[in-house]
């Protein structure tokens, strides 16, 4: 049985070292790739504070697909270039959004939501997916949350099957 430890106080450069190191505790010794990002958005969701929603969305048939996650029922395809996740996905970038509401073609699928992260998941120069946070928060997200989440993002890819 896996436990979330208690992050700590302080830095977000250490709170994002703690949940690194956790989540290479949780993946080691799994390789398939939805196990793990079940796991991976769950330990998310726990461990980092003022978010309603953590999980992936998975390339299929030239579109995101939702993945698995954590927070309300969320909205079930996007399309490349289309909203906060399609856009990154498209522009193979992270994307920081201090106000959802001010992005244009921001797709609501959790009213509540004020800001969100996204974060595409790449191998080998193609688009896989997709990790999106978002929060009820204004303003949750700056770059340093951006890197964090990258690192957790490459973790994440090296332990599992899903560049292979």
């Amino acid at each position: 049985m896996f436990t979330v430890a208690q992050a700590p106080t302080g830095s977000k450069s250490s709170l994002y070292g703690h949940l690194h190191e956790q989540a290479a505790g949780l993946l080691t010794g799994e390789r398939d790739f939805l196990a793990n990002s079940a796991n991976l958005s769950a330990l998310i969701f726990h461990a980092l504070p003022d978010l309603n929603w953590a999980g992936f969305y998975w390339m299929k048939g030239g579109e995101l697909v939702l993945g698995p996650f954590q927070g309300k029922p969320a909205c079930v395809r996007i399309a490349l270039g289309r909203g906060v996740c399609g856009t990154a996905a498209k522009e193979k970038r992270t994307i920081v959004v201090p106000d959802v509401h001010a992005f244009p073609g921001h797709i609501a699928c959790d009213s509540a939501s004020r800001s969100e992260v996204v974060v595409p998941v790449i191998a080998g120069g193609r688009v896989l997916g997709v990790l999106d946070l978002d929060s009820p928060t204004p303003a949750r997200f700056d770059a340093e949350d951006a890197r964090g989440l990258e690192a957790l993002v490459a973790l994440f890819l090296d332990a599992t099957d899903l560049g292979d």
